[in-house]
């Protein structure tokens, strides 16, 4: 019985290892593709609404999985989230409202940080 128990833990803990490793590519992917856009500007600019439409859908799932009550997560690291959600909403608004490249530095940035959070760095 021990074994079975032990089996399933280490089953478990891939899944959610692999879970976590692929939301921290995803927010690397799109902190890459914000940077891309900031580096090359303004030959860039007509990327920018497509590489801030895919990093708003993947912060979407994101403060979508918090909320949800079977949450893993602590409360206060899911509302910290769902915070730094809520922040990139709006800095993503404020972009398209007026759109420059030093607005994408604070995005990529906390792409970055959230994906070595989750890759335990």
């Amino acid at each position: 019985m021990h074994q079975q128990g032990a089996k399933a833990y280490q089953q478990t803990a891939k899944v959610v290892e692999s879970s976590r490793e692929r939301e921290s590519a995803l927010l690397m992917k799109a902190a890459a593709g914000l940077q891309k856009i900031k580096d090359e500007w303004p030959d860039s600019y007509d990327e920018l609404t497509p590489a801030l439409t895919f990093n708003r859908k993947l912060w979407t799932i994101f403060m979508a999985s918090v909320v949800k009550e079977d949450s893993p997560l602590p409360a206060e690291v899911r509302q910290n989230i769902a915070n730094i959600g809520i922040f990139i909403m709006n800095q993503t608004r404020e972009i398209l409202i007026a759109p420059t490249p030093q607005k994408l530095d604070v995005l990529v940035r906390l792409n970055r940080q959230l994906a070595a959070g989750l890759r335990g760095a």
